[in-house]
């Protein structure tokens, strides 16, 4: 599984740094890191949608708020 964060200006003052860090720690904490690769990119051309995040080619819009759930929903329930 590929999860991609957009660490572009827009994102980066949503919180992509605190979405990354807080997605590495819990693909850590859950065993995955030989199941997920975690990268970053520059802009995905979505920036009035908040911090965006591709797992595979499917596309989300997550903060540091919601990066736990989404998290759980989207990477730990298919991993």
């Amino acid at each position: 599984m590929k999860v991609t964060v957009c660490i572009g200006s827009s994102c980066h003052l949503k919180g992509a740094r605190q979405v990354v860090e807080t997605l590495q720690y819990l693909i850590s904490e859950n065993g995955l890191k030989d199941k997920v690769e975690l990268g970053g990119t520059f802009c995905m051309g979505r920036c009035q949608e908040g911090v965006c995040v591709t797992v595979d080619d499917a596309f989300f819009s997550v903060s540091p708020e919601t990066v736990r759930d989404f998290f759980v929903k989207e990477i730990l329930a298919k991993a």
